[in-house]
């Protein structure tokens, strides 16, 4: 089954989590808040298999609920789509 992920900027306190735990997938912008490499943070890219257990522990470590995933479907730049 297909896994998508955004970051929710809106809530992001720039922690460094999920980077750390998932480097491939999120980085920081220049105001320090994460996004998705995979995508520009629009959550229409599905992760890859095996990037899949590196964004689920950066989901589950972000202090702020701020990385969104989704088996459901694509974001579309919606982090709010499924909540």
């Amino acid at each position: 089954m297909a896994l998508f992920t955004i970051v929710e900027q809106e809530t992001c306190i720039a922690c460094g989590a999920c980077g750390m735990n998932a480097p491939e997938v999120f980085d920081y912008d220049d105001e320090g808040l994460a996004f998705s490499l995979l995508d520009g943070n629009k959550g229409i890219a599905e992760v890859a298999e095996e990037l899949e257990d590196e964004v689920m522990e950066a989901y589950y470590g972000c202090p702020t609920d701020s990385i969104k995933i989704s088996e459901f479907g694509p974001f579309n730049g919606d982090p709010q789509k499924f909540a």
